[in-house]
Order: structure tokens, then sequence, then C-alpha cells
């Protein structure tokens, strides 16, 4: 067995070894600031992988969300409706414009939005003639949610998508790229995503007009004019052009790292097949992951431990890991929010209750792994 002595890290960067030829080129022309050839370069890069025209690269995935919601009308007073599993930055950019949330489960055969829920909650909406201004559907650890039931929900009740893809770039749902088939996509490049730019997100959309908007409003909505003339709220949400140089390398490796990623996951689900109540995150027929964190469920009552207890277990043998998210519904910021359960009851806590993260860095070691699945089998055995 694999001696460690430092941790086996949750997810960490990978650089290509390019990065630094795009960095020094935004030194040596002297565009440091959010304009340049490399910010150019990286926006069609992520356009041309997502078969869309156009694409605006901006600070964070948070900020992409916030842009998203406002070309959409957000406002005070507004219901935003958003899947309960996932991180705050999902929704927080909604409380940004004074919208009200409102949260979907998840349901057992992707993790993400259940149908079923958003039916719910749309019909709750429509009799109360308060149908919510947008729905962020997030494509949770790089797994496609049913977006073909959703979008026929989101189309029968006049209600526009934002996908939130900041852990799916890489992923498709019938053969589309993830982020592409709502109104809105978004994505993340932060430190721990499938591919980073230290930070930073990116913005497409089926309209290209509104990418177009997306920068203006990006970079403080400053009007064409000879001096600084301002007509609404704008925002200092442009990516700089020496991250972006960043960016361009990294999605010269993209494919790569998904491939990679999917990889570890298949060793996973192999390697651990035999240990009692172990599933590992189901995946649509239809939808390919990019498998940005390998994840997994068990029984507690069965093993006789908490995803907390192996979590530590695993940390004392120098394994990183990680709980699956607390739902938003179960969050004190959201104590008061609407939440809409699926049909097989509250899935998004039982998956938090029950889930945790492998180690899915795409520079782990073969032997690397083994040790974890060794010592994952170990502790849940005993």
């Amino acid at each position: 067995m694999l001696k460690t002595k430092k941790m086996i890290p949750l997810a960490i960067p990978h650089m290509s070894g390019m990065e630094e030829k795009y960095i020094q080129k935004a030194f040596s022309e002297n565009w440091i600031a959010p304009l340049g050839s490399n910010l150019d370069a990286f926006e069609a890069s992520i356009a041309s992988y997502n078969r869309v025209l156009e694409s605006a690269v901006v600070s964070s995935g948070t900020a992409a969300i916030h842009l998203a919601l406002q070309l959409l009308g957000v406002g005070a007073g507004d219901t935003v409706f958003c899947s309960t599993f996932t991180f705050v930055a999902s929704i927080n950019p909604a409380l940004y414009l004074g919208a009200e949330p409102v949260f979907i489960d998840s349901e057992q055969e992707t993790w993400c939005m259940s149908p079923f829920a958003l039916k719910t909650a749309l019909e709750d909406a429509r009799e109360k003639k308060q149908l919510p201004k947008a729905i962020i559907v997030v494509h949770i650890y790089g797994q496609s949610a049913k977006m073909n039931e959703i979008i026929a929900l989101a189309n029968e009740y006049g209600v526009p998508i934002v996908e939130d893809a900041a852990e799916a770039l890489g992923s498709t749902y019938r053969n589309a790229p993830l982020g592409t088939l709502g109104d809105l996509g978004t994505f993340s490049f932060n430190g721990n995503k499938i591919i980073t730019t230290s930070g930073g997100g990116a913005l497409v959309a089926k309209q290209p007009e509104k990418i177009a908007e997306a920068r203006f409003l990006a970079s403080q909505s400053k009007e064409d004019a000879p001096y600084y003339l301002h007509h609404q709220v704008g925002y200092n949400y442009r990516l700089s052009n020496v991250l972006a140089g960043i960016g361009i390398a990294q999605m010269d490796v993209l494919d790569d790292r998904v491939a990679k990623k999917q990889e570890i996951f298949a060793t996973y689900e192999k390697g651990l097949a035999d240990v009692p109540s172990l599933v590992m995150m189901p995946e649509l027929d239809v939808a390919k992951g990019n498998r940005w964190l390998s994840t997994m469920t068990f029984c507690v009552d069965t093993v006789g431990k908490t995803p907390e207890d192996v979590m530590e277990l695993l940390r004392a043998r120098g394994i990183d890991s990680r709980l699956l998210w607390k739902p938003m519904h179960q969050q004190p910021l959201f104590q008061d929010a609407l939440f809409y359960a699926d049909e097989a009851g509250d899935v998004a806590t039982k998956l938090f209750q029950t889930g945790l993260c492998l180690p899915s860095s795409t520079q782990m070691t073969q032997e690397e792994q083994e040790y974890v699945m060794d010592t994952v089998k170990e502790i849940l055995s005993k």
C-alpha cells in the first residue's frame, strides 16, 4: 500500500505548460487590463468549443450568473427558481438584484433539478400569478440535468432558463454542450474547476446580441462617447488579458482533462463495485458528464459511519475528500425560502447526508488512486 507523506488533494489546478507563453504575450504587448488579444482569443475559443457564435469572459462564474439574470430583467420583488443542491454562488446573484429565491429539489437519476418538483413549483406560481423571472438549472458535478423535461416545462410556462454549468464545461446532453441548451449559460474557471484561469467565468447565449450587452454591462456600462457617459448601472466584471492568456492554454488541453476525469471516475466505479451500499453518481444514457468530481453515496446505517466520519478517517490517512453540497433550503441564509421536493421526498438532503467527493485531480497517479480505493474499502467495511 502507498505510504503517503503528503495529502492527496481533492482537485487542484493542472497547468498545460504553455500558460507562461500567453502571459508573456500580454506583458510584451503591455495589455494588462481587461482588453487585448488574449481576451479576444479566449472568448473565441470558448465560443467555438461550445458551438455558439459569441461568449463573454468575466471575472467569475458568479459574475456570469449575475449578468445573465440582469439580461433577463430580474429585479426587486421577482422570484427566481434555482436548484437547491448547489453552491451558494448559483443563487447569490438573484439576491444582489433584490429577487426572492425558490428552491427546487434534485431527483435520483442525475442529482440535478427534479422536473417533478419544478412542475409543482410552476403550477403554484401560476396560481399565485407570480411566475419566476428565471429558472437556474445547475449541472452538478458536471452531470446534466434532464434538460428535455425541464425545457418543455420552461416553454410551457414562458420562463427563461439560465444554465449554471460552472462545473460542467466539456459535458454534453444529447451531444449538445451543456450551457448552450437554455437561454443563457455560465461557466466557471475557478482554481479547482476542470480548467482554470485562477478565477474567472464565461457567459454564452442563444442570442449573440445578449453577449454584446453583457460585455457592455461588465465594462461599467460605459457608453460610446468621447467622455465617460453612463445611462445605467454597470459592473467591473471583465477578465484581465493576463488571466485570459492562462485560459487559452487551458482550453488547448480541456479535452484531455475531461478524458482523464472520466477515466478516474471509471476506475473508482470498477474498483469500488464490491463495496456494500456504495453507489457512484449516476448518469443519463443521453448525457456524457465531464466527471469534474468523482462522487459517491453509501448507506450510513449499514456502514455505521456518517460522511463526515469517513471524511475525517480519510484525512487521517492523508486523503482529502469533501462532503456533498449542503442544500440551499437547509442553509440559515434561506430559512424562509420556499422549497419544492421531488416525488421521492427531499432528495437533495438525502444526498448531503449520505455522500462524499473523492480525490479527482487529473495529476493523481494510479498508485494514489489505488491507495484511495483501498482506504475507502477498509473504512466502509469496518
